[in-house]
């Protein structure tokens, strides 16, 4: 615990806590190479307080956990769509930020192919945080705050850009939701109800194709057959592969934490699950060549959509969403006598 006083404030950053990222049994081995950015509670501890810390943003109004809160397994449902500095509001939803060690490319399109750079996206993106690195690293450098924790992280008060992204990425990939009533179920813990099997069965029929279990993504880009969005004009995957068949494709989220992780869809247009599993079921798509697991429609019977969701709220880590080593860091205590 690290106690700081800063204009008549006591601050007091909670460290100590057990990070640790191990691999849960039934999942396959991370895509991180962890050899690059060891973890250490230091380097860990520093990413969680600038993961938290409104100083990233350019007029100091938000942090990265304005868009993604632990309470929503670190998405967002204050908005359909990432909401930034100025009440700006972004294109697209922000995604859940879990078992990240596993992901090959992030963002919605893949425009980010490693986790060590994916922070630079939304520090320097105009509609969330609108900051630039060499500001944000000289605010760091003349904080009563930073230098300490730099130093205890890395041995000496230099405050680089490197150290800074891959502080920030090790917090992220301690975020690891392995510990749901499925999880258990895996490591023959608990049983499913008889309405979560027949979902289960469901889901493995309909829906394991894009959302492959344990992770519940294969990480893959597709055309879902949404509507398109005539507000947003995202055309998905094409602007960063530049490839035809990438036109509306997007990244298939994992389906981990759903009932914590609303809106869903990559503008956040369903708040619903009811919502999602009625436009399953409709054959065709739009726009474009809607993805061939889709285009012929996903139709559930009533009973099957009730079964289904079961199965589906079984993926929810309550552990997960509300362990304290994920969340707010800072403890502020007045010091100012009346």
């Amino acid at each position: 615990m690290t106690k700081l006083v800063l204009a008549g404030l006591l601050i007091v950053l909670v460290t100590g806590t057990n990070y640790q990222f191990s691999r849960p049994e039934h999942f396959p081995q991370p895509v991180y190479n962890f050899s690059e950015n060891p973890l250490s509670e230091a380097k860990i501890n520093l990413g969680r307080a600038l993961f938290y810390d409104n100083i990233l943003s350019v007029d100091s109004s938000v942090s990265c956990a304005s868009c993604h809160s632990v309470y929503n397994s670190f998405a967002h449902t204050d908005h359909a769509r990432s909401h930034g500095i100025q009440d700006r509001i972004g294109k697209r939803n922000a995604p859940a930020l879990i078992n990240l060690a596993w992901q090959p490319l992030f963002m919605w399109d893949g425009a980010v192919n490693h986790l060590d750079v994916q922070s630079l996206a939304p520090l320097t993106h105009p509609d969330e945080m609108g900051n630039n690195l060499n500001t944000l690293l000289a605010r760091l450098r003349q904080s009563t705050l930073y230098p300490a924790l730099f130093n205890s992280a890395y041995g000496d008060t230099s405050i680089s850009s490197e150290r800074f992204l891959k502080s920030i990425a090790q917090f992220m990939l301690t975020l690891v939701s392995a510990n749901s009533k499925y999880d258990r179920v895996k490591r023959s813990e608990t049983t499913f109800s008889v309405q979560e099997k027949k979902g289960y069965s469901l889901f493995k029929k309909h829906c394991n194709t894009c959302h492959r279990e344990p992770l519940f993504s294969d990480y893959s880009f597709r055309n879902n057959g949404l509507p398109l969005n005539p507000d947003l004009n995202d055309s998905g995957r094409v602007a960063i592969s530049l490839n035809p068949e990438d036109r509306f494709r997007f990244k298939v989220p994992t389906l981990r934490n759903l009932e914590y992780s609303y809106p869903y869809m990559h503008d956040g247009r369903f708040t619903r699950l009811s919502q999602v599993l009625k436009h399953y079921a409709i054959p065709g798509g739009n726009p474009g060549v809607t993805d061939a697991a889709l285009a012929s429609g996903i139709y559930l019977s009533d009973e099957d959509k009730t079964d289904l969701i079961a199965f589906l709220l079984t993926l929810n880590d309550s552990s997960f969403v509300f362990n304290p080593s994920f969340g707010y860091p800072f403890t502020v205590f007045s010091t100012v006598k009346p």
